[in-house]
């Protein structure tokens, strides 16, 4: 759900056979702002007096990123009464990148418009809610084989940024197969200030969460994420073996969402996406699970799998709940083999509400409950 944002009319679409009045004039402004920005063409801009700078701005900003679709749908309108010089209005802002995305992203603006003896012509155009990378700043890119880079920083930072991902996408389809289109899009703000505006969230809601991956809005439910979020201030504290691991980790999450429904348990999830991030490193148990191992040798072992709020941005135990999901993931690879873990993981997601028992019987031939206990048996091996 969006935050309340500027005041925005409401619809009110006209009834059958009802005059458009300016609702149609509007809506063509839009189309032709949006083909104008799509086609890099400052001249058809549909641009009001004293919006020059701004405009120019925007293309500036967007300059380097291949779009392949750039539409502004009129969303809300209220018909202005006649001698009216000013209407705002809202809409809805949806863009492919070219070569990544299957599915428009989709974004709120507001957009005040100007009546001028040419017709209405846009006056500003501002986000409500979560804002696109451009708004933030000048968009830089860095291509890799398997990566796209959208970012406002250095640009060897972007590029070191799509050698990461590089590396990560041979690592995941080792463990899941390939998956459509098998290029990662990934985006890094400046700040964490920046982070937080491109996700609508407080500048704290994700302390300490390096990376994340979103969803657009404008993908049917079960399609690949389509980008990585990077948060740059938790990011730039990790090793670089860290950043291999959260861009291997989230990439992850890419390869996997068609296979993730509302009742895949945060662990599983979370779980996968760590086991397959830490392939290849050569790190023991105790150097991927410090803390847990640290807990258990203090006496304070786990009880049960971890719950979903576990895994809340800065919740006491967030670093041993992932460090216990990655332990479950690893303990079903060792014993019943990487496939048979993949396996399960998209059961799950088949299965659906109540599922989780059954794929686990189906898949692993144990319920949920005996390899809890088989878990918590190995967890205890850590105080050793």
């Amino acid at each position: 759900m969006l935050p309340a944002g500027p005041a925005a009319p409401a619809a009110v679409p006209p009834g059958p056979g009802a005059p458009s009045g300016a609702r149609d004039a509007v809506a063509q402004v839009l189309a032709r702002r949006a083909g104008a920005i799509l086609r890099r063409d400052p001249g058809g801009l549909p641009t009001a007096a004293g919006a020059e700078e701004a405009d120019r701005d925007l293309l500036t900003r967007t300059a380097a990123i291949r779009f392949s679709e750039y539409t502004l749908r009129l969303t809300t309108f209220t018909e202005p009464v006649p001698g009216v010089e000013r209407l705002t209005v809202g809409a809805e802002l949806g863009y492919r990148i070219a070569g990544v995305d299957d599915y428009p992203a989709l974004l709120e603006r507001q957009i005040d418009l100007q009546r001028e003896p040419a017709g209405w012509r846009v006056l500003r155009e501002v986000p409500v809610g979560a804002v696109a990378p451009w708004d933030l700043g000048t968009v830089r890119t860095a291509n890799g084989q398997h990566s796209t880079v959208l970012g406002l920083g250095e640009e060897a930072e972007l590029a070191d940024l799509a050698e990461l991902a590089d590396r990560a996408v041979p690592t995941v389809e080792g463990v899941w197969g390939p998956w459509r289109p098998g290029r990662l899009l990934l985006e890094l703000p400046l700040t964490v200030q920046q982070f937080a505006r491109r996700m609508d969230v407080s500048a704290d809601a994700y302390q300490g969460i390096a990376a994340v991956t979103l969803a657009v809005g404008g993908a049917p439910t079960h399609t690949p994420a389509d980008r990585i979020v990077v948060n740059p201030d938790a990011y730039r504290q990790l090793s670089p073996l860290g950043r291999r691991v959260v861009v291997t980790h989230e990439a992850t999450h890419v390869a996997t969402r068609a296979d993730t429904r509302s009742a895949t348990p945060l662990w599983l999830s979370e779980g996968v996406a760590d086991y397959t991030g830490y392939q290849g490193t050569g790190r023991t148990t105790r150097q991927i699970a410090p803390e847990l191992a640290r807990d258990v040798r203090n006496g304070r072992m786990p009880v049960g799998l971890p719950t979903d709020d576990a895994f809340t941005a800065g919740s006491a135990g967030i670093a041993q709940a992932y460090e216990q999901s990655w332990l479950a993931c690893d303990l079903i690879a060792r014993r019943h083999g990487p496939q048979r873990l993949v396996a399960l993981y998209r059961a799950v997601g088949q299965n659906g509400s109540g599922g989780l028992d059954r794929a686990f019987r189906t898949e692993l031939g144990l319920g949920v409950a005996e390899f809890t206990k088989n878990w918590e048996s190995e967890v205890a091996t850590l105080r050793d």
